[in-house]
């Protein structure tokens, strides 16, 4: 499983979160603690807004622990909402059109989980993709076929129900074809302003996710990236994370809006 990173709030160095503590996602590509495995090195990615509406990507088919390119771009990119992702492949190629984060127009996506048994209905779930999104498709993962299956369903404008709606379609697509492999879904998406993350999986055990927020800002973990354990709260299963400038952050249902998109 992948490990990830999301920011929003105070403008800062991309470094003083990804790379500089301890437990940073750049430790985590290498000696994760809390994934199904311990090294991460199927390659990453990062994705920041600036001062432009679309956000700034960069990604690379090398490990993150061994990419002097990714330190040195971290040291100077300084940005108020910025993704990072360190993969463990599930199976897909190791390209950089594979490797999160994920971007359309100006929204960000990132995931970590799986579509079990993913080959056997990959092409029920391109067909469900509308030709100008599929167009706009660079690789052949799972991770991207949910994000823009989610945007087709209206992402942008309800992040809660639009994901219920897509994980809905994509486990009555893997019933069909009597997959025994589980869904397993915690990933994270922005729109350059709204910060969302989900934690879900049909088995129950959904890959980890932590949130802490403090004065200047919130970040979204998938463990945590330094020692201040009581800080971070754990996100609940069958939960999503809404943060809306300007707003408290909210804590959603994901199983009740699936139920009642199914």
């Amino acid at each position: 499983m992948c490990r990830f990173l999301a920011y929003r709030g105070d403008p800062v160095y991309v470094a003083d979160l990804v790379c500089a503590p301890k437990h940073s996602l750049v430790h985590q590509s290498l000696h994760a603690e809390e994934a199904k495995t311990e090294t991460n090195g199927d390659g990453f990615g990062i994705g920041w807004y600036g001062e432009r509406p679309e956000p700034g990507l960069y990604r690379e088919i090398r490990p993150a622990w061994s990419d002097e390119n990714l330190a040195s771009l971290a040291e100077q990119v300084r940005s108020r909402l910025f993704f990072a992702h360190v993969r463990a492949s599930t199976g897909t190629a190791t390209t950089r059109a594979n490797c999160h984060p994920f971007k359309q127009g100006r929204h960000l996506f990132m995931h970590n989980g799986q579509i079990g048994g993913y080959a056997r209905i990959r092409r029920k779930l391109d067909a469900l993709i509308p030709d100008d999104l599929f167009e706009a498709r660079q690789g052949n993962t799972d991770s991207e076929a949910i994000f823009l299956l989610a945007l087709a369903n209206g992402l942008a404008e309800e992040p809660l129900a639009a994901m219920a709606r897509t994980l809905a379609i994509v486990r009555a697509a893997t019933r069909s074809a009597d997959v025994d492999e589980p869904l397993r879904f915690t990933a994270a998406y922005t729109d350059g302003e709204s910060l969302v993350a989900y934690r879900w999986a049909c088995d129950d055990r959904p890959p980890s996710l932590y949130w802490r927020e403090s004065a200047t800002g919130l970040l979204v973990v998938s463990e945590p990236i330094d020692a201040e354990r009581e800080g971070w709260r754990e996100m609940p299963r069958g939960c999503t994370l809404i943060a809306r400038p300007g707003r408290p952050v909210e804590i959603s249902c994901l199983n009740a809006a699936m139920a009642k998109a199914a």
